[in-house]
């Protein structure tokens, strides 16, 4: 038997300011910013799924995603793409009309995918 899962835990995203990606993060996914900061670096966002957890202890300009390391799941691609604009992130366009990256504040490219 094998000992481990085949599963994802959680994805840790590198952050410049725990708070302020907490803040911009939870807004972004429409979820309970009350949390608590863990050790002075670390938010585990409240999500369903594998966890993320936003570490700023990690952050260093070189440590950011510059490709997509997960996406978030959406059922409506359009309204999630008018939703990152809206929010004034900078955003590709969408592709094969089922997912487009974005940065977060940090940089960091992420993926929306419609499944």
């Amino acid at each position: 038997m094998n000992p481990i899962a085949a599963e994802i835990g959680t994805v840790f995203v590198p952050v410049s300011d725990v708070a302020k990606a907490r803040d911009w993060y939870c807004s972004l996914l429409g979820v309970p910013a009350d949390g608590e900061v863990l050790f002075g670096h670390l938010y585990v966002l409240p999500m369903q799924g594998a966890g993320l957890v936003l570490d700023s202890k990690i952050f260093a300009p070189d440590a950011v995603f510059r490709v997509p390391a997960f996406h978030l799941n959406t059922s409506d691609i359009q309204a999630a793409h008018a939703h990152l604009q809206g929010r004034g992130a900078e955003v590709t366009e969408i592709r094969d009309g089922q997912w487009f990256n974005f940065k977060d504040p940090d940089g960091n490219v992420l993926m929306i995918c419609e499944c």
